[in-house]
Parts: C-alpha cells; sequence; structure tokens
C-alpha cells in the first residue's frame, strides 16, 4: 500500500468506517477477520493508504457489502492531483487530431 491522500482513498476510508460502526465493530475485529494488521487498516479508514484490490475484496467480505458500495461515486475527479488521466476516448480523439 502507499501512503498518498486522496479523495478516493478518504471517501473509501469513511464507508469502511461507517460501516463497520454500523456493525458495532471495533478495528481489531474487522482486520482480523479481514487477516491485515490493525495499523494497515486504521490507515485505510483515514485515507492515507491504498489498498489493493485484494485487500478492498477482503473488507467489504468481511463488512458483508461488494466493492460496489464501498466504490460507489469514486471517479478519475478523485484521484490524487498528480495524476493526469486521459480516458481511451480522449486519447483517440487526441491521437487522431495529432495525425
Amino acid at each position: 500500500m502507499n501512503s498518498s491522500t486522496s479523495s478516493a482513498a478518504e471517501q473509501f476510508g469513511q464507508k469502511v468506517r461507517r460501516t463497520r460502526i454500523a456493525l458495532g465493530l471495533s478495528q481489531e475485529s474487522i482486520a482480523e477477520l479481514a487477516q491485515m494488521h490493525v495499523t494497515n487498516f486504521g490507515k485505510i479508514e483515514r485515507g492515507i493508504a491504498n489498498p489493493s484490490l485484494v485487500t478492498i475484496l477482503r473488507i467489504a467480505s468481511v463488512l458483508g457489502t461488494d466493492v460496489s458500495t464501498l466504490t460507489e461515486g469514486l471517479s478519475r475527479d478523485d484521484l490524487p492531483a498528480e495524476f493526469e488521466v486521459l480516458s481511451a476516448t480522449e486519447f483517440l480523439r487526441e491521437r487522431a487530431r495529432r495525425s
């Protein structure tokens, strides 16, 4: 996991935290069930870590929800500022313009 704050990581972490609290479980309990260290889980909840897809799937499974629920509403606008992402359509349009 990389330490990089982004709107996406923050929003994901907030959704994980809300879901965990609604279940009445501690960070320690969820981390243990997801087979991860509680420190890493805490970083995810605080939005200062970018978990792998497998970790996201493990957390969603433990919380009894889908990945889509935890990532709903996230888009490229939520990526860190240093990432300038073109969609495939934008890339093809720019490539055609330059030709």
